[in-house]
């Protein structure tokens, strides 16, 4: 009987799908993951996260479910009290769990949560930590440049997980590694090396903020909150390539996994997932960074490559079958052969890693913001009357997050061709991707989409119907016992 799969689970931090060569960016510098794409993996260049921001992101797509079903859809509500997880259910089942401390998903401050999903912890190492400095003039852009020497925080955590994986070397108990960079995360800073590695005459055109319409009111309130007006041209190009650098950056930390694990000589028995939890708008809309309830491609469509075990089939190259994160879940668990334990709504890709051609999903969804009552920003409210320090960095997106109305709920849903966002408060968005891929044009109110619209609504609600909730798997004993069920009631 052959081993399980190790799982190596590598997590950058906003990281859109557009970073990377193969993705048809001429200015991107990724060669190891444009390799890996081409001869080991698929990647799916139609994969969606289920929230634009960190940390509702992480907590869905490690858990199967959706932000609006696990309630932790707030940048400071995070895991905690033992709930299952990825790594929860792969620890009882046998793997050994590794995990560096930059997880933006499990409650760091509670004590003891850490142990009940992971065996090991990287201590960090932040000897390498540098104060960087945003531009002057412009504080809210998160605009750094080059700098003489970066934080070197990634690094040392890349060289402590290939120390790890090359441990492996003989164990007979599989190992699931978790790596989870700050990098493309803002601020906008990368080193020389990389940054001439980036042609800037090559890097495509920006969205510009004045050949939209009807855009959200997050968009508008961040805009006017940021102030980024009269933030001229050649330095957003600066921010487009300072970006592309800090992925060039995250390519070279992939290549050492990738190099450890066939030093180890465990390569062939392991199975390699590169997933980013969200996108950055770097400079398109006039914005820096992200938006928890704006829903355009630049934000919730990521990188996604899956490499299966030698043993497993895979039809390498890339894929446009539609994808959601939580699918990300449903491919670990099986490629582990460890059955979910708790309901989950993700659904495997082994059959499109098997045959790209394989259809996956109809429609993929992506949800965030919050409504009036709830306290969700955070940052805005534990300063008071007074509102966040204007010192900040996230000054701009704390303002913006404090307003009730351009932070409402929203919800996304698209098919491959349209996207119709939902709003509380009725200002929803339609864009028709085919026509105006850079969803410049909000078409809600065209009456040539109304039927199209309308479809999307139903769909939505028939999907909201489907995972509303879960079944709890613990029953009271007083009244049924598990082994008086049958399979057929199950």
């Amino acid at each position: 009987m052959s081993k399980r799969p190790n799982i190596i689970i590598i997590n950058p931090d906003e990281m859109r799908w557009d970073t990377m060569g193969h993705m048809g960016n001429p200015a991107a510098s990724t060669p190891r993951l444009d390799q890996f794409a081409s001869e080991e993996a698929v990647s799916f260049d139609h994969a969606y996260c289920q929230n634009p921001v960190c940390v509702p992101s992480r907590c869905s797509f490690f858990t199967g479910l959706y932000p609006h079903v696990n309630g932790y859809r707030t940048m400071h509500y995070l895991i905690h009290d033992g709930k299952d997880t990825m790594f929860a259910e792969l620890r009882r089942n046998g793997y050994k769990v590794w995990m560096n401390t930059r997880n933006d998903f499990i409650a760091g401050d509670v004590p003891g949560e850490f142990a009940t999903q992971f065996d090991e912890l990287q201590t960090p190492d932040r000897s390498g930590y540098v104060k960087t400095k945003i531009i002057e003039g412009f504080p809210y852009s998160h605009y750094a440049g080059v700098a003489e020497k970066i934080t070197q925080n990634d690094m040392n955590d890349t060289l402590a997980a290939c120390e790890r994986i090359k441990a492996q070397k003989d164990s007979d108990e599989p190992l699931c590694l978790f790596i989870g960079w700050l990098n493309p995360h803002v601020p906008y800073v990368t080193d020389q090396e990389h940054y001439d590695r980036i042609d800037p005459a090559k890097i495509p055109p920006r969205v510009q903020y004045s050949e939209t319409t009807g855009k959200s009111a997050m968009i508008q309130k961040l805009r006017e909150f940021a102030d980024l007006g009269e933030f001229p041209e050649e330095l957003w190009k600066e921010v487009q390539r300072v970006y592309l650098a800090q992925c060039a950056y995250v390519d070279d930390m992939f290549g050492m996994i990738i190099d450890a694990l066939k030093e180890a000589g465990i390569y062939d028995n392991t199975a390699v997932f590169f997933l980013s939890d969200h996108g950055d708008f770097a400079g398109d809309f006039g914005l820096p960074e992200k938006a928890q309830n704006s829903f355009e491609d630049v934000l919730t469509r990521v990188p996604l490559l899956v490499k299966p075990p030698k043993s497993d089939a895979v039809d390498a190259g890339i894929t446009s079958s539609l994808a959601e994160l939580v699918d990300f879940y449903a491919t670990v668990m099986d490629y582990a052969g460890v059955a979910p334990e708790h309901d989950q709504f993700g659904v495997s890709l082994r059959p499109v890693i098997e045959n790209r051609t394989t259809p996956n999903r109809k429609y993929v969804f992506s949800e965030g913001g919050r409504r009036a009552c709830e306290k969700q920003a955070d940052e805005f409210h534990k300063y008071g009357d007074q509102g966040p320090a204007k010192t900040s960095d996230y000054w701009a997106k704390m303002n913006a997050e404090a307003d009730d109305f351009a932070h409402e709920k929203g919800t996304m849903i698209f098919d491959g061709k349209y996207k119709y966002v939902l709003r509380l408060s009725g200002t929803d968005e339609f864009y028709d991707l085919e026509k105006d891929p850079r969803e410049l044009h909000n078409e809600i109110n065209n009456e040539a989409y109304a039927a199209d619209i309308l479809r999307l609504k139903l769909e939505m609600l028939h999907w909201y119907q489907e995972t509303c909730d879960t079944v709890q798997r613990k029953f009271d004993s007083r009244f049924i016992t598990e082994e008086s069920i049958t399979p057929k009631q199950q």
